[in-house]
């Protein structure tokens, strides 16, 4: 089996490290990888070929002959065109953003897998490149909050006098939210959550946060354990809540996104004027609108003296460690597909792990999100 590894265009992580390079040799595959396609995230062509990769030169010449095509995002129109028929593309593919992208994978006879669509189950937690992504984002936000924030966030007592510790507020404790927390704990701040689902006050208050929400029956969570959209009387009095909460925050970290839709919005313009000058909000939403409705995606902004951070791709800011984990989300779902006598991948297309992943095959789009229009 032929694996191919492309270089992204539009970011810095790589598909593969030279871990799983390795790793894919030792079941039997060969691994070809781009030339340069490592470098932003730290690794160098060497690195590969000390691993066992060949270094291509060109997209042709690496992608032409490919049975696997590993990516970080989709494959680009060049991509496409360069692969073989029947090629099988591992990548975030995002289908709902780009409904046309998938039909030409499709037309190019591409079996295609999204892996931000993994099922949440026990045996997919090392392929789920969401969760390992989001990990790191939670932890980049909380760095970037404190090179903004023009203060300490740990209390401080000294001969000089007392240092008081940053009020740390995190709405969304899913993955990211989570390790936000955990994040802004370690260094020392006071923090406080929020979530539309109950359960996830247990986690919030076992990484030492208090957690706060609105008394509601509602359910927050779908069957597939992501957040869901709630009426508008909840999310109403959540908002009243969370508007007294955030005037006295020195730092906001915003993680809520809704699969297939765009981002809620939780800050208002009003909730950013309460803070105090000198504050920080960091938005982990903005790549789909944002939670904070000054937030302008791919930038810092200012407002009334509170500072709105909001970084496209923010696993990207740790590419190297983001490409390493992302390599091995990989390396599990394709180790879980191969038949090691064959040489090649032998797909059970009854497996949960397939179809929840499969967008294309044999010229077909198949997932039912692209037809229901969300995310299973």
């Amino acid at each position: 089996m032929k694996i191919a590894v492309p270089a992204e265009t539009k970011e810095p992580r790589v598909a593969a490290s030279p871990q799983s390079v390795q790793k894919f040799i030792d079941l039997g595959a060969s691994v070809t990888v781009l030339k340069g396609a490592g470098v932003k995230s730290g690794i160098t062509d060497q690195a590969y070929r000390d691993a066992g990769a060949e270094i291509a030169d060109t997209l042709e010449s690496l992608l032409g002959d490919a049975d696997v095509v590993l990516k970080v995002n989709r494959p680009e129109a060049a991509e496409i065109k360069a692969m073989k028929k029947g090629a099988a593309v591992m990548a975030v593919m995002n289908p709902l953003d780009a409904p046309g992208a998938v039909e030409e994978m499709a037309k190019a006879g591409l079996t295609t897998f999204a892996m931000e669509f993994m099922p949440r189950i026990t045996r997919a937690q090392s392929m789920d490149v969401l969760s390992s992504q989001s990990n790191l984002a939670g932890y980049a936000a909380v760095i970037d909050a404190a090179g903004e924030y023009g203060h300490a966030l740990p209390m401080m007592m000294t001969a000089a006098g007392t240092v008081a510790p940053a009020r740390v507020f995190v709405m969304g404790a899913g993955v990211a939210g989570l390790q936000a927390i955990a994040t802004a704990k370690r260094l020392g701040a006071i923090v406080t959550a929020t979530d539309v689902r109950r359960a996830a006050e247990e986690q919030v208050k076992s990484l030492g946060a208090s957690f706060i929400m609105v008394e509601s029956d509602e359910e927050g969570e779908t069957a597939g354990g992501y957040a869901k959209e709630m009426s508008e009387d909840f999310k109403k009095r959540q908002a009243e809540l969370v508007a007294g909460h955030i005037a006295k925050q020195d730092i906001v970290i915003t993680t809520a996104l809704i699969p297939g839709r765009p981002a809620p919005k939780l800050i208002s313009k009003a909730m950013v004027e309460s803070m105090k000058p000198g504050s920080v909000i960091v938005d982990l939403a903005a790549e789909r609108g944002g939670n904070c409705e000054l937030s302008k995606p791919g930038k810092v902004s200012t407002h009334k003296g509170v500072i709105i951070v909001a970084h496209h791709n923010v696993p990207g800011r740790v590419a190297a460690d983001a490409s390493s984990l992302f390599a091995n989300n990989l390396y599990n779902f394709i180790a879980a597909l191969y038949d090691k006598d064959a040489g090649a991948l032998a797909i059970n297309w009854d497996d949960e792990i397939v179809t929840g992943t499969a967008l294309t095959r044999d010229g077909n789009i198949i997932h039912p999100a692209l037809a229901k229009g969300e995310q299973s």
